[in-house]
């Protein structure tokens, strides 16, 4: 299959490039390529990326920020700027992937534990992920025959955790949160969330 993924230079992205390559034609976007450049807050960006990439049976979103601070510390931007970026930006990728997408194709977004178990500091970041799951469950139906669209819906991240200076084995690596990625390319799924959480 010929499959886009969006974010392919960040964390999962890096780690969902390395898993479908040896059986995928693999083409990577992100705001600074390396195939593709694409910015998930201007729509015409996402538009520009679909017209230079041409047709491919699927396309995998692992990109889009959201501001994690306290609820008194939010400013209406930082609300505006996470709303923009992972939640709009994902939605957009769907919507403009029409015409692109091989009839049946496979579409997936990426949300977060977060939006069930929220901890301080992740109002804006809950937000953002209960929507894209609930767009995908949405969409999922509208696109039924047409193309399949699901989200991964990650928890802790071990190698996010080091970088905050906690403890790995708290998370789930990256490598094996890819794997989620290849459920929902592969499976004759859609409208699910792929829950990949160490409990």
């Amino acid at each position: 299959m010929r499959v886009l993924i969006v974010g392919a230079t960040g964390l999962l992205g890096k780690e969902i490039v390395r898993l479908l390559s040896p059986e995928h034609q693999v083409i990577g976007a992100s705001r600074n390529g390396p195939d593709l450049s694409v910015d998930l807050t201007d729509k015409a960006s996402i538009v520009s990326m679909y017209q230079q990439l041409g047709n491919v049976d699927a396309v995998i979103c692992a990109a889009g920020a959201a501001k994690f601070a306290p609820l008194e510390s939010l400013s209406d931007d930082d609300f505006a700027f996470s709303l923009a970026n992972k939640l709009m930006g994902q939605v957009n990728v769907v919507r403009c992937s029409v015409g692109h997408v091989a009839q049946g194709g496979s579409l997936t977004l990426t949300s977060g534990i977060l939006s069930l178990h929220p901890v301080t500091g992740s109002a804006v970041v809950g937000i953002v992920n209960a929507g894209v799951e609930a767009f995908v469950r949405s969409a999922a139906l509208e696109l039924r025959g047409k193309a399949r669209v699901n989200v991964v819906s990650p928890g802790w991240v071990s190698e996010t955790l080091a970088a905050m200076g906690q403890a790995r084995s708290a998370g789930v690596p990256a490598a094996a949160v890819a794997q989620a990625y290849r459920r929902s390319l592969v499976e004759d799924i859609t409208g699910e969330v792929i829950q990949v959480a160490k409990w």
